[in-house]
């Protein structure tokens, strides 16, 4: 009884002590919107609606941009699996210099998408609200992109604990910061949406500069500040890890295109369904980043068996990632399952967007499963750096299957959003399968070395 314990306690108690930390911290990102999302929805449907399109095209973005720094992550998992402290500290130096090299580009894109967003048929009466809730998002991206990086340094490292707090801490003076800019607390004026907007990007600051504190003061990562400030910015490093990074980038993207661009067909229908959607993502995204911060514990996991050729162990620590992550997810699901009729009520208390989201929150239990797969084995593809194949089985899940059967059950055959949302099972199902196909086919060409 003792020798399984220890053997249970091996195949699980690393990626949970590793895991709960990142979940804790993925669950304080989601929570940066759903604050918003909660706290303008008690302040008027109309700005709820207004947040739905802008979170939703949003948080492709804030994906695509840490997509892109989870490049770092089997880079310092490589090397602190062989204690090359100098070398950590370069390749932090040439992701931070990549991610805000990043940033700009994306600042810009999303400027020009600001300017644009009249054309993407929209509710007229929602425009002048969406728009300056936008800018003030598109101001915080280089310290998004900033934060990113030190966190994915932080988890490479295995210490998920120092980003986790730096998460709750943002969330705490977010909370506030709505509070007293969205109802005109404490002598402010009331800005409503704008104040939220305002409030979460005062967030991305303080957390970004946290992180560079920690990092940059605290004694424990000396060795590293010492390749950091030794080497220069390389720009082959970087091209290494833009390589490593924009294959996750655009896979995430793509996953998440699946749902944002979604919101494009969700507005065709009206207001209270771009409701019901922005309650039903919001509780989704609660659901995506506890499951997907297990699988950032298996990624981490992952390198560190795989800086040291250890297969054996990199096949062991995928496999019993899924059944966890298989677990929680179908534990979860209960709840949710149980207070579908009623968790809209903590939004608005429209009766349409009621019932719209009880009816949506079907398809959402349903894709569970194949999302624990994909979330997964994606992570293991990320640990051991085979990430170009991504690309594709990404494309071909949320582009070619998802929006396609999202728009034929929800605009042509009139299925409205439940027929939007019953695509996700569908294209969530086939990303899982074939990266776990390609998983074990990488892995078998690593252990036949």
């Amino acid at each position: 009884m003792h020798t399984t314990f220890d053997k249970l306690s091996d195949r699980y108690g690393a990626l949970v002590r590793l895991g709960v930390p990142i979940v804790v911290g993925q669950i304080g990102n989601v929570v940066l919107g759903f604050a918003d999302t909660l706290m303008v929805g008690h302040h008027s449907m109309t700005e709820l609606a207004a947040a739905s399109f802008v979170n939703t095209m949003f948080t492709l973005v804030v994906l695509f941009a840490t997509g892109f720094s989870y490049g770092l992550t089997p880079v310092v998992g490589n090397h602190f699996g062989r204690s090359e402290n100098g070398a950590i500290g370069r390749e932090v130096k040439n992701s931070l210099a990549a991610n805000l090299l990043l940033s700009a580009v994306l600042v810009a894109v999303v400027s020009v998408f600001c300017l644009n967003i009249h054309r993407f048929g929209q509710p007229v009466e929602l425009l002048p609200l969406m728009r300056p809730y936008l800018w003030v998002n598109i101001a915080s991206l280089p310290f998004l992109c900033c934060f990113n990086t030190f966190k994915q340094f932080f988890d490479g490292v295995t210490d998920t604990k120092t980003p986790m707090y730096v998460i709750i801490g943002g969330n705490v003076l977010n909370i506030f910061g709505n509070w007293v800019l969205i109802y005109g607390e404490l002598g402010a004026p009331e800005l409503g949406l704008f104040g939220a907007g305002v409030s979460t990007a005062v967030s991305r600051v303080v957390m970004a500069v946290a992180c560079a504190a920690v990092f940059f003061r605290h004694g424990r990562y000396r060795r590293y500040r010492e390749g950091f400030t030794s080497a220069a910015v390389s720009a082959g490093g970087m091209r290494r890890l833009a390589g490593l990074g924009f294959p996750v980038a655009l896979q995430m993207g793509m996953e998440t295109a699946a749902f944002s661009l979604s919101a494009i067909f969700v507005g065709w229908i009206g207001t209270t369904a771009l409701a019901a959607h922005q309650v039903t993502i919001t509780v989704s995204q609660v659901l995506y980043m506890i499951s997907s911060g297990m699988a950032a514990a298996v990624a981490v996991r992952v390198s560190y068996f795989a800086g040291q050729r250890d297969y054996r162990a990199v096949r062991r620590t995928a496999y019993s990632g899924l059944q966890l992550i298989l677990a929680i997810a179908l534990t979860l699901s209960v709840p949710v399952f149980l207070l579908k009729d009623t968790m809209s009520l903590w939004f608005t208390d429209s009766a349409g967007v009621c019932l719209l989201v009880s009816q949506t929150v079907i398809p959402l239990i349903a894709y569970q499963i194949g999302d624990a797969v994909q979330y997964t084995f994606a992570n293991s593809l990320r640990g051991i750096e085979c990430v170009k194949p991504m690309i594709w089985i990404a494309f071909f899940s949320y582009f070619v299957v998802s929006l396609p059967l999202g728009w034929f059950l929800g605009i042509r055959l009139g299925l409205g959003l439940v027929g939007i949302w019953s695509a996700f099972p569908v294209c969530l199902s086939t990303a899982g399968l074939l990266y776990f196909l390609r998983f074990r086919k990488e892995l078998g060409r690593l252990e036949g070395k």
